[in-house]
């Protein structure tokens, strides 16, 4: 699954394009359906996000994917049946895992978990 397109923001940081383009910004970060960079909008990752999530809940078992933070961030808000808009307000820090379970329609989030936490390799004393 891809990543946000941010159009011809890629690669740059969010101070850089806030002095280049503040308007442009500001917009993108009020409006889940703006795309001022030229690339996807929110919105549009939020609804791309729902139906990998759909086709996802289709196949029996567990289902592991290593995505870029924005398309967990994205996950989260589709799962939890938020709008796009709360996509800015719902943070997944980094390097954590994000754990859906449930079903398409009905799915339980659980955000932040330490990735290696919870394995005999990351238990205080015990050897690895």
């Amino acid at each position: 699954m891809a990543g946000l397109d941010v159009g011809r923001w890629r690669g740059a940081r969010l101070d850089e394009v806030g002095a280049r383009e503040p308007e442009a910004l500001a917009r993108w970060l009020a409006d889940p359906d703006a795309a001022p960079h030229g690339g996807e909008s929110v919105g549009a990752l939020c609804e791309r996000t729902a139906r990998w999530l759909e086709q996802a809940a289709r196949h029996d078992g567990r289902t592991v994917v290593v995505v870029e933070p924005e398309l967990a961030r994205a996950a989260v808000v589709v799962c939890l049946g938020a709008p796009a808009s709360a996509f800015w307000r719902t943070d997944v820090p980094p390097l954590t895992a994000v754990e859906l379970s449930g079903r398409a329609g009905r799915w339980n989030v659980r955000v932040g978990r330490e990735l290696g936490a919870g394995t005999a390799d990351s238990e205080p004393g015990r050897a690895g």
